[in-house]
């Protein structure tokens, strides 16, 4: 009896350890998460090619500059530029294209880009059949399906067939009508011969045996500021520490994913894309980092801004450049 009696106290000491434990820690994480600015974030896409920005949630860089993000699905620019706009969101995270849309729309508190996180186009071009000496010219007479007309992959793309003496709208047919979410099922059901994808889809069509990935667009495209983070005029001028803070963060996760082994970036990032296994998710951030398509920092030089405002014009969506002292924050 003596001894049960014994086990019962030594058991509930142990229960009581481990209530206090629990309590403890969740207080612990309270404490730690209370002060941080909450900030919300509308993102384009959810794609591995934004590794950078879930590598600096994930390792809590963002809460180092006192930041909490809501990051919330938003997909097309438009869209984005639209939460930004109506004060949904507070920052949007898109192609660079949309502010200069915006601005010469006449918008007053118009959105300025302060951070880039890519610096190439984040699409490969699939094809159905294999080649082994691909080359743009293999494309004339055949149908691509290329993204939404006016976004940066399309006009990227284009661009690119033009600078190899290509006529995207004579030497091959373009399929402009499929939204950004439903190309990949497009391809496989349907009978196009090419299409461009961002990953994991990319990938996903390779492992499904129904097409194989024979280039980058970025390669052929360029520099650009492809997709970076803006906020309305109005928001910057008013939360300069929260823009100086979130770029910061930013900046931590290139430099992060840049220097470190993609299987490790892949454990880090894994919570984002718990539908891929880990070797997959590692190819992918490997891939990426050998066509170098992040910024090495996130600083958007004039250069690059106004190569990004050349593609949009040789598309035929821009009469007139914007001015990149007013569409790219300098600072504070």
């Amino acid at each position: 009896m003596k001894k049960k009696i014994i086990m019962l106290i030594c058991l509930f000491i142990i229960l009581a350890g481990i209530i206090f434990f629990i309590i403890n820690n969740k207080n612990s994480k309270d404490n730690n998460t209370s002060g941080l600015k909450e900030v919300k974030v509308a993102e384009v896409a959810h794609t591995i090619f934004y590794a950078p920005a879930y590598a600096a949630i994930s390792n809590g860089y963002f809460e180092e500059e006192g930041i909490k993000i809501d990051l919330i699905l938003t997909a097309g620019a438009d869209k984005v530029s639209a939460a930004v706009l109506s004060g949904d969101v507070d920052i949007g995270f898109c192609g660079s294209e949309v502010t200069v849309y915006v601005y010469n729309s006449g918008e007053k508190d118009y959105l300025v880009n302060f951070a880039r996180l890519t610096k190439r186009d984040g699409a490969f071009l699939v094809s159905r059949k294999k080649y082994e000496n691909f080359t743009l010219d293999d494309l004339k007479g055949k149908t691509v399906i290329g993204g939404r007309k006016g976004g940066m992959p399309e006009m990227t793309f284009e661009w690119a067939l033009r600078q190899n003496g290509i006529n995207p709208k004579k030497d091959l047919e373009i399929d402009t009508s499929v939204d950004f979410a439903a190309m990949e099922g497009a391809f496989i059901g349907g009978d196009a011969d090419f299409v461009t994808l961002f990953e994991p889809n990319a990938l996903s069509v390779e492992q499904q045996g129904l097409g194989y990935v024979v280039g980058y667009v970025g390669e052929w495209g360029g520099e650009v500021p492809y997709t970076s983070y803006n906020a309305k005029k109005s928001y910057i001028k008013e939360n300069p520490d929260i823009i100086e803070g979130f770029t910061k963060a930013i900046d931590k996760g290139l430099n992060y994913v840049k220097t470190t082994d993609s299987a490790v970036v892949a454990e880090d990032i894994s919570e984002f894309f718990p539908e891929l296994s880990l070797n997959d998710l590692t190819a992918i951030i490997e891939r990426y980092k050998n066509y170098d398509a992040w910024a090495d920092s996130t600083e958007i030089t004039k250069k690059d801004f106004n190569h990004l405002q050349e593609i949009i014009q040789s598309a035929g969506e821009l009469d007139k450049k914007a001015p990149y002292e007013k569409l790219v924050y300098q600072g504070k």
